[in-house]
């Protein structure tokens, strides 16, 4: 396994990620052929994207919680997923006016069905809670968006699919890949 790649990347803060410029390029850099974007926002990416967002004023496809986005989705599987969501309650219930997004472990457990193996994940937070080993994933490269002054800094992780077939794997789940 290739050892972990790791960015540092200086821009503001703003509530939609993708609208800072040098942000938005590096994840343009880092996604593969058809993406899916869960949490959208207002900033189109230049890549092949299905684009969703909750918010009805955000430029998107669907305008669906992201997981019943995922368990409607009956078309092709993505090579890329960025998982942009609000990082905490209170994110959610201001970006969202009150409504609140997916639980996390849920989304992340929907996720794989609709990915191609040898796809990627792109996780943005405050944490570095990410899909993880059990799942089917391993870091590929860590990003850290600093973004001054008293401001939490952001956490982007790209994590690569690859399940091993039948192998139990970390806290005893079973990881089974589909063709």
């Amino acid at each position: 396994m290739a050892p972990t790649i790791f960015s540092h990347i200086k821009c503001p803060l703003h509530r939609y990620t993708f609208s800072i410029k040098p942000l938005r390029t590096w994840v343009e850099q880092q996604c593969e052929g058809k993406v899916l974007n869960l949490f959208s926002g207002i900033t189109p990416l230049q890549v092949s994207e299905i684009r969703n967002d909750l918010d009805p004023g955000a430029i998107a496809d669907y305008h669906l919680d992201a997981l019943e986005f995922l368990h409607q989705w009956k078309g092709n599987r993505f090579d890329t997923v960025l998982l942009d969501p609000p990082y905490s309650y209170r994110k959610s219930m201001e970006l969202y006016k009150g409504i609140r997004c997916s639980p996390f472990r849920k989304l992340k457990d929907a996720i794989p069905p609709h990915l191609n193996r040898g796809g990627k994940v792109i996780t943005f937070g405050y944490h570095s809670v990410v899909m993880g080993r059990s799942r089917g994933f391993h870091p590929e490269h860590i990003g850290i968006i600093s973004h001054g002054g008293a401001i939490h800094d952001t956490i982007i992780a790209v994590e690569r699919y690859n399940p091993i077939k039948n192998k139990t794997m970390d806290h005893g789940k079973q990881c089974i890949s589909k063709p």
